[in-house]
């Protein structure tokens, strides 16, 4: 074992759990409003680093680089349509759904805003929200404990099981302590380290590769590494990977855990900031990624698993202690990714189904110890699944959640801030389509066995059908519904009227 780099992670950990110590003692005292959103106070830098930071789990510092590593310049399109469809987000959704939530009764999560939204007293859409969050996110959470197994197991040496059980520990308790405060703001800095992490190594890595002294190691080049054409030529291999990897920046618009980010910022005037920074963010953060996996190929040696390449690359360059502090960028891509979706998954039980559905008179109180409750279900949840062998991957827990919410969620959100005529019944089967055609493919057309039964190749992201058939259910339905009401209406043109005002 490695003391210098334990001593760092330790270092690392202390400094999280202080930062949830810090405002658990600043928001003593505080309602649901500043647990769960912060009270609608977060300034530009912080939301957007923490949309960032919650966003770019571990998959950005180990398996983008690593597909990169092995396969080459045709693995890019993932952070193609991640760039496009965050950018997208910032400049025509935040500002619209900050204004929109705050029309809508003062929403504090994603349900509560698609109810309140079309001024219904029926808790159809919030319940159905809260059992797809709690279901998602399960999975989302064991992605994040999973990459810390694998970060212990391979730096440190340490049984994998054990360092899961770690680093769930300490995110349920720096998630228990602060709420949304201590979420956003360890992942403001959490998302500082990533960048610096991904910047410094592969700078490091060319300047050493530049001296006369260097000797490249011996490594086979696949054919077609440096064509973005990941067959080659364009043929449907490569067109499905093309649009599998763009259709990733559609999950964007129904991602409940970047969603209430922007509808925390203190002003329209701070999305704009925030837009600037996000949108600037993410691009670096992409980019760097690729770029360490096309450096790792001609730094390193071959590698038995291409996941690590990363982790190769730092301690190949750095001593013992900096390299433990930048490989703390994997522990915060998970961590920062983890603690915003077991927040957001027990805003959405506490306030979308205890409250209205259970205890309609449950105090502020109450609400908090009902959410810490959730929270310790579901971290446990994803630590089993993170333990079974038979989970998959990283990127395979990634893109399962990823689909399941984009698919789900995207349609009814783009279709509520940007259509007048938008109903409630359009939006709850929208809602239900997406996810329903995004398990059926998921289950059935992605398998090779099932598959072969089609007449081509349904290798497609599954996102994309659940999206498009989501986004259809959604359309007709609601142009077969009575028009929304004179409130409805009036709803959308003050969301709208603030928006461009401010």
């Amino acid at each position: 074992m490695n003391y210098s780099e334990l001593s760092a992670f330790i270092l690392y950990l202390l400094l999280v759990v202080a930062v949830g110590v810090i405002f658990f003692l600043k928001s003593r005292g505080g309602d649901e409003k500043v647990y769960f959103l912060g009270g609608r106070q977060m300034n530009g830098w912080v939301a957007a680093l923490s949309a960032g930071a919650s966003d770019m789990s571990a998959w950005v510092l180990m398996g983008l680089p690593g597909s990169i590593y092995a396969l080459g310049m045709g693995q890019v399109w993932i952070s193609v349509g991640l760039a496009i469809g965050t950018a997208l987000c910032w400049i025509f959704i935040a500002p619209r759904l900050r204004s929109f939530s705050i029309r809508a009764k003062d929403a504090i999560t994603i349900p509560q805003y698609l109810t309140n939204r079309f001024c219904s007293e029926k808790n159809t859409l919030q319940i159905i929200c809260a059992i797809v969050f709690m279901a998602v996110y399960t999975v989302y959470a064991a992605s994040s404990i999973k990459a810390c197994g694998t970060l212990f197991n391979t730096v440190l040496g340490i049984d994998p099981k054990i360092a899961m059980y770690v680093a769930a520990g300490i995110i349920v308790l720096y998630t228990f302590l602060g709420g949304f405060n201590a979420v956003c703001w360890t992942d403001f800095f959490q998302g500082l380290l990533m960048l610096a992490a991904l910047m410094i190594a592969p700078i490091c890595a060319c300047f050493l590769m530049s001296a006369p002294s260097w000797s490249a190691p011996a490594v086979s080049t696949p054919d077609n590494y440096w064509n973005f054409l990941p067959s080659g030529k364009l043929d449907w291999a490569s067109i499905s990977t093309i649009l599998s990897g763009l259709g990733w920046g559609l999950g964007y618009f129904g991602m409940p855990h970047i969603l209430v980010r922007y509808m925390s910022i203190r002003s329209v005037q701070e999305v704009r900031k925030s837009r600037r920074i996000g949108i600037a963010w993410t691009f670096i953060i992409l980019t760097m990624a690729t770029i360490v996996g096309l450096v790792g190929h001609q730094f390193l040696p071959a590698l038995a698993d291409e996941s690590t390449v990363f982790i190769n690359m730092v301690r190949r360059i750095f001593p013992s202690f900096i390299s433990g502090l930048l490989l703390s960028a994997i522990l915060a891509a998970s961590m920062s990714t983890a603690d915003s979706q077991l927040l957001t998954s027990a805003s959405a039980f506490a306030s979308d189904v205890y409250k209205p559905v259970i205890r309609k008179k449950a105090n502020d109180r109450e609400m908090m110890m009902v959410s810490r409750v959730i929270i310790l279900v579901i971290a446990v949840a994803a630590l089993l699944i993170a333990m079974n062998p038979g989970s998959g991957t990283i990127m395979d827990l990634v893109g399962c959640a990823w689909a399941a919410f984009g698919s789900a969620f995207g349609p009814a959100i783009l279709l509520s801030l940007f259509w007048k005529r938008f109903t409630f019944r359009g939006a709850v089967s929208g809602i239900l389509a997406g996810a329903v055609t995004d398990v059926l493919w998921l289950v059935f057309l992605s398998d090779d066995q099932f598959a072969s039964l089609m007449l081509f190749d349904t290798n497609l992201y599954e996102i994309i059908p659940g999206f498009v058939i989501g986004l259809i259910v959604a359309v007709v339905v609601t142009l077969l519904d009575h028009k929304p009401g004179k409130e409805v209406e009036q709803l959308f043109d003050d969301g709208v009227a603030t928006a461009l005002k401010d």
